[in-house]
């Protein structure tokens, strides 16, 4: 059976819609290629549409790990976050322009855990998503809060444009949610908990946002639209594998200068 048709394996993925190719920044240390939101002003901030469930009380569904994500996102000297109301259903979990939208439903053993993906123009970040996948989240393996707060906050510092710190599962814990780990609260191996930023997520913000723009893509316009991306079949071709194939790129051509890249981490 191929690792792409495993339907145990969980995976973080993350998905960016472009309009020019995947570049790195060469001054970045965990960047996310060059994406970054447009703004003219710092700090700026990103609206998280909140079509998660359950209560404000982290043991009782989404809701809690949202709210939790927000306030440790916004430790941030150059970006805030705001909750606002959901424009999407969460099954569907469509984009809205100038925001995130935070969603969670039962995607299936897709393979999957949870999703981001960005939508850009050049390098400017448009709109975003965010999935968790509840098929999952709901089997004692993840139905756990620090699993539903390492993830959450995760894939909310993909759609800033962050990437992750390391990709090994199974070394010492950095102290950081983007950090892919096994015990993300550290409590199995007596390490650092990961299910929060730490001091190098915030500096890394820093170098990605130092300079300013004279536009902003924060705001809602006429237009957003997105594919649905869930299944790996919509990935499209594999142009990069590393750490022995746990980590993947891979490119979909939608023609006139549109692309996907998805970025995945495999258990």
């Amino acid at each position: 059976m191929s690792r792409l048709s495993h339907q145990s394996s969980m995976v973080f993925l993350a998905v960016v819609l472009v309009a020019v190719a995947f570049q790195s920044s060469p001054s970045a240390t965990h960047a996310w290629g060059t994406y970054h939101w447009a703004r003219t002003a710092n700090p700026f901030t990103v609206k998280l549409g909140d079509d998660v469930s359950g209560g404000w009380d982290v043991s009782g569904g989404w809701d809690g790990h949202l709210k939790l994500a927000s306030t440790d996102w916004n430790v941030s000297l150059v970006l805030d976050t705001s909750i606002v109301p959901g424009r999407t259903t969460p099954r569907n979990c469509r984009p809205t322009s100038g925001q995130d939208e935070i969603c969670n439903a039962s995607y299936g053993y897709n393979g999957w855990l949870g999703l981001a993906q960005i939508w850009v123009s050049g390098s400017h970040i448009t709109q975003g998503i965010v999935k968790l996948n509840d098929t999952y989240f709901n089997t004692p393996t993840y139905n756990k809060p620090a699993w539903r707060q390492f993830v959450v906050c995760q894939e909310i510092g993909h759609t800033f444009g962050l990437d992750h710190q390391d990709t090994t599962f199974n070394n010492t814990n950095l102290g950081t949610c983007m950090d892919y780990t096994n015990d993300p609260d550290g409590t199995l191996y007596g390490q650092k908990d990961n299910e929060r930023p730490n001091q190098h997520d915030y500096d890394e913000l820093a170098i990605i946002y130092a300079h300013l723009d004279l536009t902003t893509t924060l705001k809602s316009s006429p237009g957003a639209s997105g594919a649905n991306l869930d299944s790996p079949s919509s990935w499209g071709q594999l142009m990069k594998t590393t750490r022995g194939g746990r980590a993947q790129t891979f490119e979909h051509d939608f023609g006139n200068g549109e692309r996907v890249v998805t970025f995945v981490i495999w258990a």
